[in-house]
């Protein structure tokens, strides 16, 4: 896969009111020629449905292959940049935790582990077969229901959303899934024990070789290792796995910007908001402010 031309994350994000209830779910078409486009930061989960086209693209630091018949997901306030090699046409379902909340959801699924907020996978899900067809007859009933909004259509495209998500986790955790597309295999035994390392000490090993060593291998293997599997950097990797930790205590927890800070192994809580905003577009403050207005403080009853 050729890699995409440098870029800098965009600091702006289009923040979108989702106390609506019929702005909380948006699906759309999508039709790119085949240049470099950056779709806009929102604060909306984002899931894409490749119909034809193929290239490249980049979610935060990591880049992966696409292709066309396969999902693409995506969380809040992530940086998307594409390189289509050709025309792409897809379709754009969007929503907010208002609509679904995927942590909610994860109970009954785990597509929050295995489709959103899985660092240690790439974030595409081929379909064959008949869960392509399923998909597919999911995404028109979506449509017709956006475009009709007949009695409880909201309801009518929550069911279907929720059945989609179920198809594609199982998809994915199926065992013959290659979900990136490379050639490579899904679960490589390193990979597995670095996931297993790195969720023991994420909170307070930060530096590639230290798990290098507990892997009694050098820094430059592991990372190799990592970015063949996933597409970024062993640094990116365990920086993506502190801000899952950070924006979850950020969001479910009155705990002070600081001691959240603290939990992941920063003391110096303006090094650590420099590092959230640069993710996220938004300081740890008004992230978790705003998120809160928009829920309506339901972020704040969760366990």
């Amino acid at each position: 896969m050729e890699n995409l031309p440098p870029t800098d994350y965009p600091r702006a994000v289009d923040l979108l009111d989702a106390r609506d209830e019929s702005a909380a779910f948006r699906l759309e078409r999508l039709h790119q020629p085949a240049e470099v486009f950056e779709p806009q930061r929102t604060n909306y989960f984002t899931v894409i449905w490749i119909e034809s086209g193929s290239g490249a693209f980049q979610a935060n630091a990591a880049e992966h292959p696409f292709q066309a018949d396969q999902l693409l997901f995506f969380v809040p306030y992530q940086y998307l940049r594409f390189a289509p090699a050709e025309p792409l046409q897809a379709t754009v379902l969007r929503f907010h935790a208002n609509f679904l909340c995927v942590e909610t959801f994860h109970a009954e699924t785990g597509c929050s582990g295995t489709l959103f907020n899985d660092p240690y996978g790439p974030p595409v899900v081929p379909l064959m077969g008949r869960a392509r067809t399923d998909v597919i007859e999911l995404l028109e009933r979506l449509r017709r229901e956006q475009e009709d909004r007949q009695t409880a259509w909201l309801d009518a495209c929550l069911a279907a959303m929720k059945l989609l998500l179920i198809l594609a986790a199982r998809c994915k955790a199926s065992p013959v899934v290659d979900a990136g597309g490379t050639g490579a295999e899904f679960r490589h035994p390193v990979m597995e024990q670095l996931r297993e390392l790195l969720e023991q000490h994420y909170r307070t090993l930060h530096a590639p070789a230290d798990y290098a060593r507990l892997l009694h291998m050098t820094p430059k293997t592991l990372g190799r290792y990592v970015r063949e599997h996933l597409g970024k950097t062993l640094t990116e990797l365990i920086r993506e796995r502190i801000l899952t930790h950070a924006k979850w205590q950020l969001l479910h927890t009155l705990k002070p910007v600081k001691e959240v800070a603290g939990e992941v192994g920063y003391q110096d809580e303006l090094y650590f908001s420099r590092l959230f905003k640069k993710a996220t577009g938004l300081s740890p403050t008004h992230f978790r402010e705003f998120e809160t207005e928009i829920r309506g403080g339901s972020n704040l009853s969760m366990d």
